[in-house]
């Protein structure tokens, strides 16, 4: 089964199970110990690109977004057994030519990471016909959307389960923040904390 590791802010750790490794976004927290197979880069604000933190294996390939999204389109990608395909991403902060998100198919489990951003038009639209399991929206109310918002994101999207991530500038974690989110979907992971998806 998949593992999920939620190292703060806005990076995590995914790992498959037959042992991919996957990170997100590093820059925050611990859990960089295990060699990436694969590093994805939503954008490159100096929060969420912190690729050198990373012990990489040999040909690790890092996607960034500006691989990811070219000239208005949204790219796919197949890396070993990992599907991942680029979705828009944006807000005032955040220039959507410049920032994407990325749903990442891994042992029979959706996943939407949604990177910075607030709601986009993918939301109610694409990402809820592709019956996500697992959505992680950023909250903060100062880069992003606030948690009212991303609890009608969760609503549009529909996943099985919504995580609230990049909850607090400058903390990894605030659980009094994510319990801001109001969704019956919502499934709160505190920074450092391993979940099998």
């Amino acid at each position: 089964m998949a593992k999920l590791y939620y190292q703060g802010h806005g990076s995590l750790r995914l790992t498959t199970q037959d042992g991919m490794v996957i990170y997100l976004d590093p820059y925050a927290g611990d859990g960089y110990d295990l060699p990436a197979d694969l590093i994805l880069i939503t954008h490159e604000h100096t929060d969420h690109n912190q690729s050198d933190l990373v012990p990489q294996k040999r040909h690790c390939p890092i996607i960034r977004s500006a691989d990811a999204l070219q000239d208005g389109d949204y790219k796919h990608f197949t890396v070993g057994t990992v599907e991942i395909e680029a979705v828009p991403a944006y807000n005032r902060n955040h220039d959507v030519q410049k920032c994407v998100g990325y749903v990442l198919s891994l042992d029979g489990v959706k996943l939407y990471a949604a990177g910075d951003t607030s709601t986009t038009d993918a939301m109610g639209a694409k990402l809820r016909e592709m019956a996500l399991d697992y959505a992680l929206l950023p909250i903060d109310g100062v880069y992003n959307m606030n948690a009212r918002e991303a609890s009608k994101c969760a609503e549009l999207i529909g996943a099985r389960c919504t995580i609230p991530i990049h909850m607090k500038p400058g903390e990894l974690f605030d659980r009094r923040m994510a319990e801001k989110l109001r969704s019956p979907s919502r499934l709160i992971v505190a920074a450092g904390e391993e979940i099998e998806l």
